[in-house]
C-alpha cells in the first residue's frame, strides 16, 4: 500500500493530500504539534512533526514558513508530487520536496529546486533557474531567464519580469510587479516593486 505521511496539517496540507491521492497514495496520514487537531482533511494526525523520521512511508513537509520546512527537509528524504493538471515542459528538472499545484505551468529549460511550492494557476516560464524553498503563490508569474535565490515568497499575482535576479530571503508582496534585479534581502511592495523593509 502506498503511504504519505504530510508534516503540517494546513490548508496546505489539504491541497498535498488531494494531490496524493490523484498520485495513487492509498494511506495518508498527518503530523502535526497542536495536539488539539485530530484530523485534517478527513485523514488522521497520527503524532507530532518531530516523528517523521521514525515513520515509515514517504514523506513531505506541508509547512508555509521556509526556514521550517528547511529544517525538517534536511533529516528526511521527501518526495515530490504534482498534480495531474500541472504543466511541466521538456526538460525541467524538479527538487526534492517540491509540490506543483493544479494549474500551474512550468515551461521547458528550467530548474525548480529543493522544497518548493509552485501554488495553484502560478507559472514559472522558459530557462528560469529558482533556488530551494521558494514559494510561488497562487496566481503567480514568473516570466523567462528569472533567478531567484534560496527562500523566497513571491506572493500572490505578483509578476517577476524577464531577465531579472532576485537575491535569497525576500519577501515579494501580492500584486507586486518586479521590474528590476533585487539586491537586497527584504519585504518589496508595489508596481513596480520597492524595498519596504531590509531582512
Amino acid at each position: 500500500m502506498k503511504k504519505l505521511i504530510i508534516a503540517g496539517a494546513s490548508g496546505h496540507g489539504k491541497v498535498i493530500a488531494d494531490i496524493a491521492l490523484k498520485n495513487g497514495y492509498e494511506e495518508i496520514v498527518f503530523l502535526d504539534d497542536d495536539e488539539s487537531i485530530g484530523e485534517c482533511a478527513g485523514f488522521p494526525v497520527v503524532g507530532k512533526v518531530k516523528e517523521i523520521t521514525t515513520l515509515d512511508g514517504h514523506k513531505i513537509v506541508a509547512i508555509g514558513d521556509a526556514k521550517i520546512r528547511r529544517r525538517i527537509q534536511e533529516e528526511v528524504e521527501t518526495v515530490t508530487l504534482i498534480h495531474p493538471d500541472a504543466v511541466i515542459g521538456r526538460r525541467v528538472e524538479i527538487g526534492e520536496g517540491t509540490v506543483v499545484m493544479a494549474g500551474a505551468v512550468i515551461n521547458s529549460d528550467t530548474v525548480i529546486g529543493r522544497g518548493c511550492i509552485v501554488n495553484t494557476a502560478s507559472s514559472v516560464d522558459h530557462d528560469c533557474r529558482i533556488g530551494d524553498f521558494v514559494h510561488v503563490a497562487v496566481g503567480a508569474h514568473v516570466c523567462g531567464t528569472v533567478r531567484v535565490g534560496d527562500a523566497v515568497w513571491i506572493g500572490a499575482g505578483a509578476v517577476i519580469s524577464n531577465n531579472i535576479t532576485v537575491c535569497e530571503n525576500c519577501l515579494i508582496g501580492a500584486g507586486a510587479a518586479v521590474v528590476e534585479d533585487l539586491t537586497f534581502s527584504g519585504t518589496y511592495v508595489g508596481v513596480p516593486a520597492r524595498l519596504r523593509a531590509c531582512e
